[in-house]
């Protein structure tokens, strides 16, 4: 399964689009504060293309949101439940 397709990925997309919808901002009026294109924002909310840790926060700064009380909205985030190494 590729990355962009795991449920953990999907929902954490998901997070970002009801966030951005929740602040009324548009993909256009986001992209411009990031100084990208649209069809940025609309390929990354479409699964076509994967936002890395540096992106994301850059991202949520952009709503006004703090990237650390947002990521406590993602439901396996905070959770351990797969084997660690030891």
């Amino acid at each position: 399964m590729k990355s962009i397709h795991d449920p953990r990925y999907i929902e954490f997309i998901e997070q970002l689009i009801i966030e951005r919808g929740s602040r009324k901002i548009t993909q256009e009026q986001l992209a411009s504060f990031l100084g990208r294109p649209q069809s940025y924002v609309a390929k990354v909310e479409n699964l076509d293309r994967r936002v890395d840790v540096v992106e994301t926060r850059d991202w949520l700064i952009a709503l006004g949101t703090v990237p650390a009380e947002f990521m406590t909205r993602i439901s396996w985030w905070s959770s351990i439940v797969s084997p660690t190494i030891e």
